[in-house]
Formats: structure tokens, sequence, C-alpha cells
């Protein structure tokens, strides 16, 4: 079982006392943010909550209006370890083909995580 939740502690306290051992963090609200500071926000709030989930032995995934431009911050957090990006996927799909839209987004996904191993 896994639930589809927003970064908000009341959801952990809840995912937990349903026994839900997988989370996906709905990602909208980075992605639909209309500032960068909004977006930084939203990074943070998604960034310190994937640590409480984790930290709390769940499997952490997150998704929702993710793409090319805005996937590097989100798949850099090391605490999610899958991210559900098809509906972006496919629409690039249509312009380069499924298996570049894959490639694309796989290869923006592996530089985010390298980075983040450079860094550590």
């Amino acid at each position: 079982m896994s639930l589809f939740i927003d970064a908000e502690m009341r959801q952990l306290s809840a995912t937990l006392d349903c026994g839900a051992p997988h989370i996906e963090i709905h990602s909208g609200g980075y992605a639909d943010a209309p500032t960068a500071g909004a977006r930084s926000d939203e990074l943070e709030k998604i960034a310190a909550f994937a640590r409480a989930a984790r930290g709390a032995g769940l499997q952490v995934h997150a998704g929702h209006g993710l793409n090319l431009d805005n996937v590097a911050p989100i798949a850099a957090i090391p605490e999610i370890v899958e991210l559900n990006i098809g509906h972006s996927i496919i629409g690039r799909a249509v312009f380069v083909g499924l298996p570049a839209a894959v490639a694309e987004m796989r290869r923006a996904m592996a530089e985010a995580r390298q980075g983040l191993a450079g860094g550590a």
C-alpha cells in the first residue's frame, strides 16, 4: 500500500497510523509555484518532509507536475527513491519519441543525483 499525500506533518502521522510502508509526496505545489521564492519554499517543505518520512521508516516517492525543467531539485533529495513522471515523458515523446524522452528524463535525474553525491 502506498499513499499519495501532501508534505504536511499531520499527513505523516496519519500515514504511520494506517501502516502504509510507502508514500508519494505530491509535488504539484512545487511544480506550479508562481515565483522562484515560492518554489524554493515548496522544495524545502518537501525535502524536510521526505527526511521525516524516511526517518520514520517509510519509503519515499514523489510526483505530480515534474518535467525536465523542474525535476533536478526534487531528484536531488536523497530520501526520495522514486519519481513518478509519466505525463511529462509521454508529452515529450510526441516530439522526440518515447526512447529519447525516457533517456532525457533519466539523464536529468542522474545528473541531479551525481551533483548530490559530489556535494556530500
